[in-house]
């Protein structure tokens, strides 16, 4: 089977690692303006950003975007991903915002910061194996 590839994949990967930097600067500097929420939700979207980048890498797209979504996707792509899937969970633990009937949303705490951008790196490095192979392609 022949992969196509979605168009501004590489897009996505680059924003993803975007978001991420801007969360992990922005952790260190400590600063009262990024909460450990904003910190959280940044990283959250350069999760999205990059595994979305892989799927579009692959021809595929996620059903939706929770993590448990996304994890079901790169699970269809590269198979079980047991480690992934543990840490996944765990930054969806923080919200259900997709029914109405089960709304809710945690805000993390600070001592959970270091945890949440070890996974944004983990799905970094866990993307960028998968894609090396087309990162340095000519790019269109």
């Amino acid at each position: 089977m022949e992969l196509i590839q979605i168009s501004d994949w590489r897009q996505y990967l680059k924003e993803g690692e975007q978001y991420l930097a801007t969360a992990v600067g922005a952790a260190a500097r400590r600063s009262d303006v990024f909460t450990p929420e904003i910190l959280y939700n940044i990283t959250a979207m350069a999760i999205e950003k990059l595994i979305m980048g892989y799927l579009m890498s692959r021809g595929d797209l996620a059903d939706n975007h929770t993590m448990g979504d996304l994890l079901d996707a790169v699970e269809r792509n590269a198979g079980p991903q047991p480690e992934l899937a543990v840490k996944l969970r765990f930054l969806d633990g923080y919200q259900e915002i997709c029914d109405i009937d089960t709304y809710r949303h945690d805000a993390p705490d600070p001592a959970d910061i270091p945890e949440i951008l070890a996974i944004g790196q983990m799905v970094k490095d866990f993307v960028d194996e998968r894609v090396k192979q087309f990162k340095n392609a000519e790019r269109p």
